[in-house]
This record gives structure tokens, sequence and C-alpha cells, in this order.
């Protein structure tokens, strides 16, 4: 649970970093910079205090980056001029849990009790109600049934990525392996979503070059896509591997969904962006089901 926590409030963090580095220097530069960014600081550590690809979960892993950082991500991105970003966010946050939950049961077995399953709705209930649109806050762009679906894919990656996660643990247990630390783990997984998403970009980029980012100093403008690296890749991905490795993806994934309402009063403190009633109202329901869960363990 402590894992859970952490993560969500390093991915909080990262929310803001992303916000700040995709208008400085664009969505490729900033997906594949902050991917990157990960991809070394982890690689110091895997093959020099970790164990490097020699985990039987290895293949696991990369594949779970290859469905939830890469596919996940962009179906993510795709869907934003499609749906807004509140609706994008709140169909992906709120179907991952449940698909996860019911993935992992029909595939390994894994069940949750009636009371985990209750409160694990009402932090997805607190995160909806914070986040649906309604007509004094809209979606900021004409809805299209492809934006919907592309939020279901994103949600989808999200959740089966986090459930071939804790296969391949299972797989490691079984051949014999110490558990495989959250930090080697996260680096297996941030590969398999840089190579896809490196080569989604890259097709786009024969197809139209990407727009010039805004006239920023480059120290300030790639220093926001460090910082985003460093809290969500780095410190957020190890914590939810770290998190996924002894407790069931039904559990961490409505804990870790709360990260966007986590990220309400640091946009307030940060970039001055005033949360409404109902967005308080609705992390006070989340928190509260997220204290419960903890209790039920």
């Amino acid at each position: 649970m402590l894992a859970s926590l952490l993560a969500t409030i390093f991915f909080a963090f990262s929310i803001i970093f992303a916000h700040r580095s995709l208008q400085a220097v664009g969505q490729m530069r900033a997906n594949v910079g902050r991917l990157g960014v990960a991809a070394v600081a982890l690689a110091l550590y895997a093959h020099t205090l970790g164990t490097g690809f020699q985990s039987a979960s290895t293949p696991w892993l990369f594949l779970s980056g290859v469905i939830g950082m890469g596919l996940g991500d962009l179906a993510m991105f795709m869907a934003l001029p499609k749906l807004g970003s509140r609706l994008s966010l709140l169909m992906t946050q709120c179907l991952a849990a449940p698909i996860a939950a019911v993935c992992e049961w029909g595939w390994l077995g894994t069940k949750l009790t009636g009371g985990q399953i209750a409160v694990s709705a009402a932090i997805l209930a607190g995160i909806a109600f914070a986040f649906m649109p309604d007509r004094a806050h809209p979606p900021r762009v004409r809805l299209h049934w492809s934006g919907f679906a592309l939020g279901v894919l994103a949600a989808a990656g999200q959740g089966i990525g986090a459930i071939i996660t804790r296969k391949g643990g299972m797989v490691a247990l079984a051949a014999g392996e110490p558990q495989l630390d959250g930090v080697n783990a996260a680096y297996h997984r941030i590969l398999g979503g840089l190579i896809l998403t490196v080569l989604w970009f890259a097709l786009q980029k024969r197809k139209s070059p990407p727009p010039a980012p805004a006239p920023t100093p480059v120290r300030s403008r790639y220093g926001w896509v460090i910082a985003n690296g460093l809290a969500g890749p780095v410190l957020g991905v190890s914590c939810y591997q770290w998190a996924l490795a002894g407790t069931p993806s039904g559990i961490v994934l409505p804990i870790v969904a709360t990260s966007p309402l986590f990220a309400i009063p640091l946009a307030w403190w940060l970039e001055g962006d005033r949360p409404t009633l109902r967005s308080v109202l609705g992390g006070v329901i989340a928190v509260a089901g997220v204290i419960g869960l903890t209790l039920l363990r």
C-alpha cells in the first residue's frame, strides 16, 4: 500500500511536469524525451546495482511496457483532441481498474473480497465526480466516437499492462528467483514503452514534421522534460512495479488512479489553477476510499 501511495504522489508531480513539457517542446519531444531520460537513469541502476536482463520476468515486463506505456499512453494522447482532457482522463483512470481486476481474476485467478471491490468502486466514483464534464465544465472539443474507442483502448492498455507485470513476477517466483526490485522492473517496462513510442512518432514524422516548440530557453524547456522523466517513468513506475509485485492490480490501480486528484493542489500551488468545489469533494471521497482500502489490508 505504501508503494501504491508513493507511486500516486510521483505520478501527480509527473502530471504537472508533463503539462509544462508539452507546452515547451511539443508532444513528440516531450514523450520520447521523458522515456529516454528514464531509460538512461534506470539503465545506470539496473546494470550496476541491479540484475540487468537476467530475470525470467524480463520478457513479460518488456511486453507490459509495450502494451501499457506504449500502446496505452499513445491511445490516451490520441484521445485528447477527440474527447478533451476531462473525459480522456476519466475513461482511462476509471476503466483501467475494473478491466485489470476482471482480467487478473480470469487469467491468474486473483480474487478480491467484497469489501475491497466496494471501496475500490468508491474511489473510482470520487474520481468520476471530480472530473465528469458538466454544463459548467463542458468538453472543449467536439466529441467523436473514435475518441471513446481510444479511451477504452488506453484503459485496456493500462490495465492489461499491469496484469502482465503480475504474471512476470509469478514467472520469476516459479523460477526460484528473488523478487525483482521495482527499479529494475521499471527499466524493463520503460524499454518496451520507449521502443514502441519512438517507432510511432518516427512514422508520424514522416507524414508531417512536428510543429516548432515555443521560443523558450533550451535549459528551461528540457528541464521540464527531465523533471517529468524522473518523477513519472523513474520514481513513479518504480513504485508502481513495487506495488504490483505484492498486491493485486484491482487494488493498486484504483489507488494510482487518484494521482490526478493529488495533482489538483499541486496545480493550485505551482500554477495558480484554483480547484473547484466539485473536484475537492470528489477528491475527499476518493481519498477516503484509499484510507478504507488501506484499513482492509
